[in-house]
């Protein structure tokens, strides 16, 4: 996991488990004594947990409220918490284990009730920007990089492609910020990137669509790349990584990443810019085709 985000999963966990620690202690109890309290054999399990050095579990905040005697309140504080640190990371085994196609399908209703989304990518076309052909090599590749006996690949684009309905909303902003690398890297055939950047220049004139593009030659004034993301309204940050998500909802941790965001944007060109430099890498594309 990247280190920023470990620590972003580390401290939501700690979080948690300091109020488990405070609730032990308004009840008068040591490490000891609720260890006991708890049948377990040592307190050692008591203070790793406390210390979010251990993952908490639901049960382990229901003994925690049961053997405290905390009020029905503050247990259903906790619970809720607990999911939200429990869902902070999941690995696209966890994700995936029903399939692709019901990762997409899950991902359904989130589309169809954000009304500001924002994606930075510094790797790949953004998933609601792909054609089908670049589904279909995208999530290939991620059945294979993830060793999923499964292949719903043709049922998971069919999925992603009727998702894209949703960049139609009036009542919805989809802002894209790409790093310029990302239309040089093709995943697949010459020709299927060619169809991908094409179809990426016509959505530049879709008006409830935004993109924005980071000339590669440009000074960058001091801001740095930044880890792929993804905004969701004010609510949610999700960053992908090699082995998993991490969703973030912590308001400071989400002004932190609006304000990469405001960074990152005040780079990028739009419009006839963004149309320009797309149009730069189809030519270039192109003097590859004609040498193959």
């Amino acid at each position: 996991m990247h280190s920023s985000s470990s620590s972003s999963a580390q401290a939501a966990r700690v979080r948690l488990g300091g109020q488990l620690r405070d609730l032990r202690q308004a009840a008068g109890m040591s490490g000891r004594e609720f260890a006991r309290a708890a049948g377990w054999a040592s307190p050692s399990l008591v203070t790793m947990l406390e210390k979010g050095q251990r993952s908490i579990s639901a049960d382990h905040v229901r003994l925690w409220c049961a053997i405290c005697a905390a009020p029905g309140h503050r247990t259903a504080e906790l619970l809720a918490e607990q999911v939200n640190v429990a869902g902070m990371w999941l690995t696209h085994t966890q994700l995936n284990q029903a399939g692709l196609k019901a990762r997409q399908e899950r991902l359904r209703d989130k589309y169809w009730h954000v009304r500001l989304h924002r994606v930075y990518q510094t790797k790949v076309i953004p998933g609601l920007l792909q054609t089908p052909e670049m589904m279909t090599e995208y999530l290939t590749q991620a059945r294979r990089e993830q060793h999923l006996e499964l292949d719903d690949v043709a049922e998971a684009v069919a999925a992603r492609a009727e998702r894209q309905r949703c960049l139609d909303r009036p009542d919805a902003r989809w802002m894209f910020l790409l790093e310029e690398d990302v239309l040089w890297f093709w995943p697949g055939p010459l020709e299927a990137h060619r169809a991908q950047l094409q179809f990426l220049l016509e959505s530049v004139r879709r008006p409830t669509i935004t993109i924005g593009i980071i000339p590669r030659g440009i000074h960058r004034n001091g801001v740095n790349p930044e880890e792929s993301f993804t905004m969701s309204d004010e609510t949610v940050v999700s960053v992908e990584l090699v082995s998993g998500y991490l969703s973030l909802t912590q308001p400071l941790e989400i002004r932190q990443y609006g304000e990469a965001w405001g960074r990152l944007l005040s780079l990028a060109v739009h419009g006839d810019g963004a149309r320009n430099l797309i149009t730069m890498a189809i030519n270039g594309l192109d003097r590859l085709i004609a040498r193959v």
